[in-house]
Order: C-alpha cells, then sequence, then structure tokens
C-alpha cells in the first residue's frame, strides 16, 4: 500500500527562482508571473519569503483546494482526489458525564459544557475552513439522545446563529430496540442507537466526506480546514480512500507498534491502526463496509471499535500530531488528553 518509490516520484517540485534586480511593478516581473500561472508553476522569492505567483506570504496556506498541494520546500502535488461536499456527523448526550463510569472528566465540569463547547469549537473550525474551502459545501448535523431539553434548546439556538446548513434530529431509540441486542445500560444503548443512526444518515444522505464526532473533543480552528487539506494530498498520494482522526490519543504511544511519518498541510501525519470512534472519511468507505461497521450498533463486544480498525487493513488510518482536537476524558485516561496541548487556553476559547 505505502511504497517509498512512488511517495517520492508523485512530487512535481514548484520552479524556485529568485528574481534579481527588479522593479517593484515591472513589466518583465508581471509577464514571468503570468506565464507561471499558465503552466501551472509556482514561484518562490526567498528573500522576500513569498509567492508573487500565489500572491501569498510563505506562511500562508499555499495549497489551493481542489487542484494542487505545496509544502515547501517538497514542492506540489496535483491533487485527483478532490473533496466536494463534507457532512459533519456530532452525536450529542447531555444526561450521561462518562458512559458506565463512575468518574468525573477533565476541567470537572457537566456533561453539557463539554457539549456545548464542542459544538461551538466545531463551528468556529468549519468557519475558518470556508474562508479558504470556498468551493466545499459544508453541513453540519447534531443527532442527540437524552439530552435535557434545556440542553436541546441552546444546541439549537447555537446552530441557528450559526448561519451554517444545519439539522437537528432527535434520534428515536424505539427504532433501534430491536435492532440492537438486549442488555446493555441504557446509556450504552442510546450510544449505539446514535453511532447506528449516523451510519443511516452517512450511507443514505448525499456527501462525498463524513466526519463523525463525538461530543467531547474541543476543535482547533485550524482541524477542519486542516483534514480537509491533508485528506485530499494523502487519498492523491497513496490512490486510495482513507481514514483520518482529529486527534493524538495518548494510548498509542504506549505500543512499539510500525508507523511512517506524513506531511500533511500543515502538520505531521502518522499511520496507526487504532482510534476510537471520531474520525473522517468518504462515503464510500462507508457504503463499503456498512455491513461491518453496523455491527458497533448491534452489539459491543470489547473492543468496540474493532469493526472500525479492520476498516484500517485497507483504508490507511492517520492521527495528526500534535493533536487538531482534544478528547476531554478523565486526566488520567490514556484515551484522552493528547500531549503537547494547551489544552486549558483550547478550552476557554470555546466558552460558551
Amino acid at each position: 500500500m505505502f511504497i517509498e518509490e512512488n511517495y517520492k516520484l508523485i512530487y512535481t517540485f514548484v520552479i524556485m527562482k529568485k528574481i534579481k534586480n527588479y522593479q517593484k511593478n515591472s513589466f518583465i516581473k508581471k509577464l514571468f508571473i503570468k506565464l507561471c500561472r499558465v503552466f501551472n508553476f509556482e514561484i518562490i522569492d526567498q528573500a522576500s519569503f513569498s509567492s508573487p505567483s500565489l500572491n501569498k506570504d510563505l506562511g500562508e496556506t499555499l495549497s489551493i483546494q481542489g487542484k494542487k498541494s505545496i509544502t515547501i520546500p517538497l514542492g506540489q502535488i496535483n491533487i485527483t482526489r478532490k473533496v466536494s461536499s463534507v457532512k459533519i456527523i456530532l452525536r450529542t448526550c447531555t444526561s450521561e458525564l462518562i458512559m458506565d463510569q463512575n468518574k468525573r472528566r477533565l476541567f470537572d465540569c457537566e456533561k453539557n459544557e463539554y457539549t456545548l463547547r464542542t459544538l461551538k469549537s466545531l463551528i468556529n473550525s468549519i468557519k475558518q475552513a470556508k474562508l479558504i474551502l470556498n468551493k466545499i459545501n459544508f453541513e453540519i448535523i447534531v443527532t442527540d439522545t437524552n439530552s435535557y431539553q434545556s440542553d436541546i434548546n441552546k444546541i439549537q439556538e447555537i446552530l441557528k446563529h450559526s448561519n451554517l446548513n444545519h439539522k437537528f434530529i432527535s434520534v428515536d431509540l424505539k427504532i433501534f430496540k430491536e435492532k440492537i441486542t438486549p442488555g446493555y445500560s441504557n446509556a450504552k444503548f442510546s450510544n449505539m442507537a446514535n453511532f447506528y443512526n449516523s451510519l443511516i444518515i452517512a450511507k443514505d444522505e448525499p456527501a462525498d466526506i463524513i466526519y463523525f464526532v463525538e461530543d467531547d473533543y474541543i476543535h482547533a480552528k485550524n482541524s477542519v480546514s486542516e483534514m480537509i487539506l491533508s485528506y485530499e494530498k494523502f487519498s492523491t498520494m497513496f490512490n486510495n480512500e482513507l481514514v483520518l482522526l482529529p486527534s493524538d490519543y495518548p494510548y498509542l504511544y504506549t505500543k512499539d507498534d510500525y508507523t511512517k511519518i506524513y506531511i500533511g498541510e500543515k502538520s505531521h501525519w502518522r499511520l496507526v491502526s487504532e482510534s476510537l470512534v471520531t474520525f473522517m472519511t468518504s462515503k464510500s468507505v462507508i457504503d463499503e463496509n456498512y455491513n461491518n461497521l453496523k455491527k458497533m450498533g448491534i452489539e459491543w463486544t470489547d473492543p468496540w471499535e474493532k469493526p472500525l480498525h479492520n476498516v484500517y487493513n485497507s483504508n490507511p488510518c492517520l492521527s495528526p500530531i500534535p493533536s487538531l482536537a482534544v478528547h476531554c476524558a478523565n486526566i488520567n485516561s490514556v484515551f484522552g488528553t493528547s500531549p503537547f496541548i494547551d489544552l486549558k487556553e483550547l478550552w476557554e476559547k470555546n466558552k460558551v
């Protein structure tokens, strides 16, 4: 799947040329820039640390969504896997702090605080992404089980004022009583039903990329744009659909697993073989693995995520370094707080 030679050959290096002794608005400079644009080349002026052909500082996002990924100094990849639409499905439940556990979460708040801050951080990240990914159609869907009515009202109010395409769905748990194996706690049953319901949405509704999100992940502002641009880049490089995680999970560092490191848009990404159930992938991956993934909505066997992990055998899964979102679990949980992130700052910035 990952052939080093192909990975290197796929890059078409950017023409890097220092233009000496020209006037700022000179005719020659303008003509040269126009020719570079016609032939799909980018020029780098290392003296001014800018790209005149893109009219950008090199510290900005140089990639053009759906067309090319540009990384200094590696060069350019012409994108063959363009992302056209993104559906974000946020699964919420404010009545249960931690499923079937008598523990407190990071920052020791009630569950609705994590849900509302997750929603706010997602909306902020989507809006940031829309500034540079304005050709992508975004939609956010909140699927809720057992939240308090006061919290549902707040969620709907936040969605309304987001000015984003959105839906709010209260999951009818009665529908899933005959689908899910009996005997589970109410919290586990509703969690399984909510995931099952989100799979049905992903399968039945049109979308290119689906981002499944649990309601205790506080996202950085650049998370959505980084994930989408990196998805285009990696799926082009690998010639394959893939799975991206938003979080750098601590527990993955407790194992001596074989891995690889790749450069995304602005972050490093590493190959992993496990995850929790917040992940981004394509609708085609969901369609191909639907019967396997829906087992998670029918029966809980440890590890619950095993059907999802099986997907990674044919579709690579990558995790960001450092984390793009923090999973607000108990501070001592290896499944929670990501390393080397200013957790408090991220938490405070997304106060509702």
